[in-house]
């Protein structure tokens, strides 16, 4: 019976149908902005177009709800400050009230028949929210490139798909669904997850499902378990002393202690130990905590400006600072990016003279945090080359006849130096203990560049730390569940589940720990099409054989799951 819907699947009207539908999706910027009202436009327009698709479907007894956002959420431990509504008009953010006054996620309510006792109802869910910058739509053979085409319009796309073939399929054999279907199409997941927050402490909307499919950029690979991560915020305040040097310190030691987090974590679900240090923003360079950074540009002054010597030493440093940077993260020049064809970074820096001083860009590769292994973070490259820097920094000092300075280019806030990033972990940690610990990490590093500059002050009053933004716990939920060995013989069956692949957590983090933490004893499985090493990079995309695999498995999954069929 299912080849006619597989068939439907593999057509090319639907490949087409599936392409226009995301690059219009796509075409809507959902980046979080401070007008909270410009976000529910487009937050709305999104959902305007879903639902135009979802209420044409023939279903019976299905109908969409937009459900707005409870406010009350922001009284829940996972709640995520509004960080990206604040303004100098409004330094401290918006209230939750106010941010969610007239938003909402989207619900697709199909109601099962119950014709008999077998079967369970299941949600599903994805993200309609993208990363900053924004990047326009296009079209490049099968490929669908741009902003949120891997992470996570594209599958709103598959539920979408996967919902209409199978409307189609079971009006032809005069049948329904025997279950509860709920489509949830969430907002602020890269925020921080406060739409799904918002759904899973629905008490009412819990009495529709009993298992849930959240889908990510999971490559088509199904998980029953996420690692964690936490955003940190550590601002630099000391006055008398170079806070963009010692941010260097604090790099490091963050750095360090990520590594000994990831040596720690040894977890049946985790064997490749996901544990990365993510430094996405410093000052004005980078977009958002979870991106890695690429491309962090600082200058060095001098009173009388770098002769050849010290224009020398200064390449000498950097020359030794990149085979220290080299052995740790390896060399990203000799790494092919399969979106572009070109290595993943075309050179780590470039030296230019400036004035009196020298400019030094340092160049990464961007992408989500989860794919730092395969990117190439700048922020943590300029911190090791300053580190060089400051080691030389009395030899420099004497070949320039006076003590270099060195500082961000197009810095103006003088008062602290702020960075961002994350920090992932898996459940060996709690996630209290992970703040603890990268928080007197960054403090070590800034000690530690306080005795080098022989300065008497301490490296805890040096830093304010905060964690206001999205904190994830880990889950681990079980590897042995019905959902999860049907879903396994699904993918099998469809060949997306390679033969050696044994059952692992996935290594990133996503909306399904909210579930997962609420309804402990709830499967909560995580699939979905795209690449993690597209999502959030400069060159985000999806292949359209990718969503069709997608849309097969979520199709067989809902029907087999709600024993439909």
């Amino acid at each position: 019976m299912t080849s006619q819907l597989l068939d439907r699947i593999h057509s090319d009207a639907f490949r087409v149908y599936l392409r226009d539908l995301l690059v219009e999706i796509c075409q809507i910027d959902t980046t979080p902005a401070p007008d909270v009202e410009l976000m529910s436009q487009r937050e709305s327009a999104v959902f305007d177009i879903l639902e135009r698709e979802l209420l044409a479907m023939n279903y019976v007894n299905a109908r969409c709800e937009r459900r707005p956002v409870d406010p009350a959420i922001s009284q829940h431990p996972a709640y995520s400050q509004l960080h990206f509504t604040k303004t100098a008009e409004c330094p401290e953010g918006l209230s939750a009230e106010q941010a969610y006054q007239n938003r909402s996620n989207l619900l697709f309510l199909v109601d099962g028949t119950s014709r008999n006792n077998q079967g369970v109802s299941v949600a599903v869910n994805a993200h309609i929210d993208v990363v900053a910058p924004y990047i326009p739509p296009r079209v490049e053979e099968e490929t669908v490139i741009g902003r949120g085409a891997c992470d996570d319009k594209g599958n709103v796309i598959v539920i979408i798909g996967a919902l209409r073939v199978i409307a189609e399929y079971l009006a032809e054999q005069n049948m329904t669904f025997n279950r509860n279907v709920t489509g949830m199409f969430v907002i602020e997941e890269e925020t921080g997850g406060n739409g799904s927050l918002s759904l899973a402490l629905d008490r009412s909307l819990k009495q529709r499902y009993y298992q849930l499919l959240v889908l990510e950029c999971c490559d088509n690979r199904i998980y029953p378990a996420n690692r964690g991560a936490v955003w940190y915020r550590f601002d630099l305040t000391m006055q008398d002393i170079s806070q963009f040097e010692m941010s260097a310190f604090v790099i490091s030691a963050m750095e360090q202690e990520g590594r000994a987090i990831k040596t720690e974590s040894r977890h049946d679900l985790f064997p490749q130990r996901p544990v990365q240090t993510c430094h996405g923003m410093i000052d004005h360079f980078g977009e958002h905590p979870s991106r890695i950074c690429g491309h962090v540009a600082f200058r060095i002054d001098f009173d009388a400006g770098p002769n050849e010597a010290v224009e020398a030493l200064v390449r000498d440093c950097l020359s030794t600072a990149m085979d220290e940077y080299i052995g740790l993260y390896g060399d990203k020049t000799n790494v092919v990016d399969s979106a572009t064809g070109s290595p993943k970074v075309q050179r780590h820096y470039d030296l230019r003279r400036d004035g009196n001083g020298l400019i030094i860009d340092v160049h990464g590769a961007t992408g989500h945090m989860g794919s730092i292994l395969e990117n190439d973070g700048a922020i943590t490259k300029m911190a090791t080359i300053v580190r060089a820097l400051i080691m030389s920094k009395s030899r420099l000092s004497k070949l320039a006849g006076a003590v270099p300075k060195m500082d961000l280019v197009g810095r103006t806030n003088t008062t602290y130096l702020k960075l961002e990033g994350g920090q992932g972990f898996v459940p060996t940690h709690g996630i209290q203990e992970v703040m603890q610990r990268m928080l007197r990490a960054a403090q070590r590093g800034a000690h530690a560049y306080l005795q080098q500059i022989q300065h008497p002050g301490s490296g805890t009053n040096a830093i304010r730390g905060s964690y206001d933004k999205l904190h994830n716990d880990a889950f681990d939920g079980d590897p042995d569940s019905d959902a999860m060995r049907h879903a396994k013989e699904i993918a099998e069956k469809i060949s997306i589940w390679p033969d050696d692949q044994p059952i692992v957590g996935w290594t990133v983090s996503c909306d399904a720990r909210l579930f997962a933490s609420e309804y402990p004893t709830m499967p909560v499985l995580t699939t979905g099409a795209g690449q993690l090493a597209c999502a959030h990079s400069d060159h985000e995309y999806v292949r359209l054989d990718e969503l069709i695999k997608s849309v097969e498995f979520v199709a067989l999954h809902l029907l087999r799951e709600t024993a439909t069929i």
